[in-house]
Order: C-alpha cells, then structure tokens, then sequence
C-alpha cells in the first residue's frame, strides 16, 4: 500500500475523487509496495485501481484513458531501504551532531540507484529485490564495488556477509541490466594491485558493465581518522596511471574511454584534468566525474543565450576543490557574457576544511563569504540547497537572501542562471 501526498487539479485522480491520504493498495489485483510499482503497474491504458478513501471506504476503479497521460498523483516519499555496511569512510559517520534527522539515514536502496543514480552496493538485495530489478527492468544501476575480491570488499564494507559482487551482477546482466560502477579509493586497501584487477575483472565482466570512476575517498573532522586516510599527490598520480592505462584498452577494444578519474582525483594529484571527449558522455557528472569539462560544454551550447551582461559583478560562490579548477570554466564565461566574475572559494565551516564539495557548504558559511561584497549577483551551487530550499545545516534560501547586500540565484551549469540578467 502507498498514500497519495496530493493530486493535481483536474487530473484524472481529482476525478475519481482522490485525495491526499488516500491508501492506493492494488493495481490489476497486484498489491502496491512503492512507487516502482505504481509507475510500472499503471502504465497500461486500461487498468483496475484498488484505493481506500481517507474516511475508510474502499472503492475499485475501472480507469480508461490516453496511454501517456498522467492519473495525477503524487505520493509520499519512499521508506528508504538502509545500509547493512559500516564502512570506514561513510560521510553520514562523519557528520557533526545536531543536523536534520534525514541528514542521518545511511540510504542503500537500489530504487533511488534507478531513479536519481545514487550509488549503491546491493549488499542487502533480498530475492524478491532482485526479482523486482528484473521484471522492472531497473537499468542502468549506479553500483558502488570499490573491490571485485570477496574478502577486500568485505572488508572495506565491513560487511563480512556481504555477496560477491561479480556473480550478483552476472545474474543482473543475464536479464538486460546494465551498469555505471565505482570504486571509493582507499588508500593501502583497494589501491595498487587490488585497483588493477578490480579494473581488469570489471572491464572483462563485458559491456554490461558501462563504465567504472574511481574517487578518493573524502573524510570530515568527524569523520574515523584512526581507521582511514585520504590518498597522498603520489597515490592519486598512481591512480590515474592505472586508470589510463585501463582507458587506453577500451579506447583500442571498444572505441570508449570506460575507466574515469573523478576530478578531485586530478586536482589532488596535481595533474591536468582529461579533455571532455573522454567521458563518454558524462554519466556519472553527478559524481564529480568530468564536472569541469562538462560546465564548459554547457556554456558553450548556451553562448548565444548568456549574453548582454556588460560590465555586471557576478560573484561564484563554491568549495575549495571548484575553486582550483573553476577559473577554467569562468574565463572563456566572461569573454561570452561580459559579465566580471570574482570567485569565492569557501571554507566548510560545518565539517572543516577537507570537505572541499560545494553541495556540501552550509548556508552560514555562504552567507558570511557574501555579507559585505559589492556583487549584482551572487551564484550559489545549486546542489547546496534541498527540496525544500534548505542548506546542510538547515539555514534557508530565503533567509541567506535576505541577509545580503545582492541578488542571489542558484545555478548548476551557469547556463541555467545567466540567461536573464539582473535588473539595472
């Protein structure tokens, strides 16, 4: 059983006399477990909805209409499926006291690797799970292996019952399943010889497997210091060796690049960051692979929409990683905009001065570096803000606007905030 959160106005769903609080319980007479299976089950043009009303009446509904249009209902989040691991550097263990509950949840659910690409290790996929992924066709799944060797995932998972991975995705694949992985490198556990097989086995698994990033692991103050560490310049300059040398085979085998370095692996090894042509398209942007190289693809697609700035301050809020890289993606901005660009690196204030992504700045933190500029826009990462228009530590958009001197706009891409200039 699912409950509506709302329906829309003049939707099929108002119709029939939903609304919110209705338990919707079956579809075809197969019952309703999560969203997976009300997108799935009612994608017919003619179907028969089991629904219990707020006030307890149940009521069947024969539903007839045009393949393609929406019943109109939207539902109440999912309960999200946790994590049996305990790894060493989950970024939730390292996480400060007194954030938002939400903010505490150690998520591991193979339906949010489907629909918004989190990474996931399918450690706690039960049959029926699997049975799900199959008939769903869930593809592609966004897989988190960091080692294809039992006993070395086992123990960066510290999981000791955790499956292997390669035969679980050998199942997966043998029913259409694809998949975007990634290896988390921790340094002295899953580096060196153990990165080279576990490329090699994954990169032999076939083409099921899409592609493979590697990212350095990233701790906070809070984070188990005593039991991890972040990579040395020399170990991530290793890295990427393996990783092109992994790249260069599937370039010659496959015409695809395949293996990527997450950009912080780059700019922590002090090596040049890859052009764009490499990142096949950039699926896994979202995981800071290619993020640089893809902003400047973005900006020139959108040229002929960014302009007539002319002279405008336009203030870039981001971390300190983007910071390194970001005069990359500013300089050839300016020269189309006119805009005049002042970057603003900030510090984490929240988990310390390692936490360098910009998703993760708290609203304090942004607001302080913004405080006393004379800027005519301030751009703030679009990822720092929630669905409900919150920071990590649970400041509001609307306040940090009203607690500086400019307007404030988020942006993701540049070209998604640039395309309307600020009032003059």
């Amino acid at each position: 059983m699912i409950r509506v959160s709302a329906v829309q106005p003049e939707s099929i769903a108002e119709e029939m006399g939903l609304a919110a609080g209705s338990e919707l319980i079956s579809v075809n007479g197969r019952e309703l477990e999560d969203f997976l299976d009300w997108e799935f089950l009612t994608a017919e043009e003619q179907l028969l909805l089991h629904v219990r009303q707020p006030d307890g009446t149940e009521v069947e509904f024969d539903i007839e209409r045009p393949l393609g249009e929406p019943l109109g209902v939207s539902l109440e989040p999912v309960r999200i499926r946790r994590c049996a691991n305990r790894c060493d550097f989950c970024f939730v263990d390292g996480l400060p006291a007194g954030l938002r509950d939400v903010l505490y949840i150690r998520d591991d659910d193979y339906r949010l690797s489907f629909r918004y690409g989190n990474f996931a290790t399918l450690t706690n996929l039960k049959p029926k799970d699997e049975q799900r992924i199959k008939e769903y066709r869930l593809s592609p799944l966004y897989v988190s292996v960091h080692a294809t060797d039992p006993t070395v995932r086992r123990y960066l998972l510290r999981n000791p019952t955790a499956p292997e991975i390669i035969p679980q995705l050998r199942d997966l694949a043998a029913h259409g399943i694809e998949f975007h992985t990634q290896i988390v490198l921790s340094p002295g556990v899953n580096d060196g010889s153990v990165l080279v097989d576990t490329l090699a086995e994954l990169y032999a698994f076939g083409p099921a497997i899409l592609g493979c990033s590697v990212v350095p692991v990233g701790l906070t103050e809070f984070s188990k210091h005593h039991l991890v560490r972040e990579p040395t310049r020399e170990e991530c300059r290793a890295a990427i060796a393996l990783i092109e040398q992994r790249a260069a085979i599937a370039r010659r085998e496959r015409g695809i690049h395949w293996a990527f370095g997450a950009d912080e692996l780059y700019l922590r090894a002090g090596v040049e960051l890859p052009p764009a042509e490499i990142y096949d398209g950039f699926e896994q942007v979202e995981n800071g692979v290619g993020a640089v190289r893809w902003l400047q693809q973005r900006i020139a697609e959108e040229a002929s929409e960014l302009r007539g700035w002319g002279g405008r301050r336009v203030g870039v809020v981001t971390g300190t990683a983007m910071g390194a890289l970001m005069p990359m993606v500013l300089e050839p901005l300016a020269r189309i905009s006119g805009a005049r660009f002042e970057l603003i690196p900030v510090v984490n204030s929240l988990f310390g001065a390692s936490v360098t992504t910009a998703g993760l700045l708290p609203g304090g933190a942004l607001r302080d570096a913004l405080v006393g500029r004379e800027l005519d826009l301030a751009l703030l990462p679009g990822e720092s803000v929630n669905d409900d228009g919150l920071f990590i530590d649970n400041m509001s958009l609307e306040r940090l606007r009203a607690a500086v001197p400019m307007e404030v706009r988020l942006s993701k891409d540049f070209a998604d905030a640039l395309q309307e200039p600020v009032a003059a």
